[in-house]
């Protein structure tokens, strides 16, 4: 049985990024994917004849620019192109609100001048925090264990001097964002509610919480961390779908020599004294390697792909209890004509739709949502007034649909990750809430759509191997980030076992399209492993 040095579950795009800056250290690498198709949750698809998408994830922001570099993702034929503003929100009394840009800013004036004037002072708080957090997301968090490390310990002042930085006015703010909700934040700077509202969406996004849960103001911050085309703060759509971005990182990886293989569902982690020093396959295959690096969710590898007895107990209760979950529910639909809106007549191509189009009026909106979704009081499990985001890529990227007519994605919260009955039996009622919900502010919609995919979260976890749907690979709460993800004592890449390694969004800095947990983990299994020849 050949060996190689390192074997990688999971071909998603962290997976890949590991692979390939091992490789470029001159490991030899090989990455197992369970699917048909390379990317994980980031892939583009056919989901209706004729009509392509992105399949899960589907917008581009969070994608660390030092990563597109080293791995030349320009060269292999990556294209980010920007929205025109950020959000649009259609509003129940037949007005909207659009965030971002000229349109923005005048919309924003006419609502309220006091919010216009203190919406540039917000995103300089936010840039404060953000500039000292984007350092530490490239960094190995310090880890926490019983041992005594000096390279541990050297991490922990490396951290103090960053957040050093920060004056006493920048130290509150960041314990603002880290421990307060979304919505106490923005009601202390603001007084429009649509304005909340499109700021407030990002806490909630992938986040199965009330933007009033205290600590939601962070996953909120966790979606500013981005840039496209070197512009901050800004969201596009990648050409060719998000598959576009993970067929370019493969491109990177076959070049290296990166061996990638699909359709390799793992089975189980093997180990031997201890220490991981292989893979077994579904299929009966089995692969030996120095060691193993896992790109899946934790919950996942510890509990499906090692055996207990590998385990020590409290790795066991705890990884148990590891959070997720994020009350998605995610649609690709296929239309014939673009939405109609009431507060932004005609079905001719306009700025806003080819922005992301919010369905959530207020924040008191999507906490009734939350609490609808988690109570089951009314209905097995989800919101009877959901929040809807609509991205229409086809506006952007006209490779998607058919002349003339389009592809949308609809990102929607909240549903219960369990519901009365299983997910198998309600998908496509559900799926028809969604459609409807849309159809009130856009009254062609429901009668304009060709074919739809519906993704429950017992879909992304069964296609995809998002736990409970969870999109992050784990909540984002302060019990779970930094040197605490996945769990104290493996804050810094290393598994529960000696040669195990995770490299996927349960790691540090957590969720989203950025490559860093992939190249972070890299660094440190180079370190581990060390160059050769």
């Amino acid at each position: 049985m050949q060996t190689r040095d390192v074997l990688i579950i999971g071909g998603g795009h962290n997976g890949l990024v590991c692979a390939a800056y091992l490789a470029a250290a001159g490991l030899k690498v090989t990455v197992l994917e369970r699917r048909s198709v390379l990317g994980g949750a980031a892939v583009t698809e056919e989901f209706h004849p004729g009509f392509r998408n992105s399949t899960a994830s589907y917008t581009v922001s969070l994608l660390n620019p030092q990563v597109i570099a080293d791995l030349h993702l320009v060269h292999h034929g990556l294209k980010v192109v920007e929205r025109p503003y950020s959000n649009f929100l259609p509003l129940p009394d037949g007005t909207a609100f659009r965030l971002g840009g000229a349109a923005g800013a005048a919309d924003l004036a006419r609502l309220s001048q006091r919010d216009s004037e203190r919406l540039p002072e917000y995103y300089a708080m936010l840039e404060r925090v953000v500039a000292v957090l984007r350092e530490l997301m490239v960094r190995t968090p310090p880890n926490v264990s019983d041992r005594f490390v000096l390279a541990d310990w050297l991490a922990s002042v490396s951290v103090a001097r960053a957040l050093k930085r920060l004056d006493m006015r920048g130290r509150r703010e960041l314990l603002d964002l880290f421990t307060k909700s979304a919505a106490e934040l923005l009601d202390a700077w603001f007084e429009s509610e649509p304005l909340k509202a499109a700021l407030g969406w990002d806490s909630v996004v992938g986040n199965f919480a009330s933007p009033y849960t205290p600590g939601s103001a962070y996953v909120l911050l966790h979606h500013v961390f981005g840039e496209v085309n070197g512009k901050q703060g800004v969201w596009g759509h990648a050409i060719g779908g998000m598959g576009a971005i993970t067929q370019a990182i493969a491109a990177e990886c076959r070049a290296r020599g990166v061996e990638l293989i699909t359709e390799a569902a793992v089975a189980k982690v093997q180990t031997r004294d201890g220490r991981a020093v292989g893979l077994a396959l579904d299929d009966g295959r089995e692969f030996s390697a120095r060691c193993v690096v896992a790109n899946v969710n934790p919950k996942l590898l510890y509990t499906r792909l090692m055996a207990a007895d590998d385990l020590d107990a409290d790795t066991r209760e705890r990884i148990g209890r590891y959070r997720c979950g994020s009350g998605t529910f995610r649609m690709n639909v296929a239309l014939s004509e673009l939405p109609d809106f009431r507060a932004a007549p005609g079905t001719s191509l306009q700025a806003h739709h080819q922005s992301g189009i919010l369905i959530g009026p207020s924040l008191a909106y999507m906490e009734r949502a939350f609490f609808d979704a988690k109570s089951r009081e009314h209905n097995p499990g989800w919101a009877r007034e959901p929040i809807v985001e609509l991205v229409i890529s086809s506006t952007l990227d006209d490779s998607l649909a058919p002349a003339g007519q389009h592809v949308a994605s609809l990102f929607c919260q909240h549903v219960n990750p369990e519901v009365t009955g299983g997910w198998d039996t309600h998908r496509d009622t559900v799926a028809k809430l969604m459609i409807d919900t849309v159809d009130r502010y856009a009254p062609n919609f429901a009668r304009s759509v060709l074919g739809y995919r519906a993704l429950s979260p017992l879909d992304l976890e069964r296609d995809f191997g998002l736990i409970g749907g969870d999109i992050f690979h784990g909540a984002l709460g302060l019990d779970q980030m930094f040197s605490a993800r996945p769990l104290l004592g493996q804050g810094n890449y290393r598994g529960a076992i000696a040669g195990l390694y995770l490299c996927g969004s349960g790691t540090h800095p957590g969720g989203g399209v950025t490559g860093l947990p992939g190249r972070n983990a890299a660094r440190e299994i180079v370190r581990d492993l060390g160059r050769r020849g």
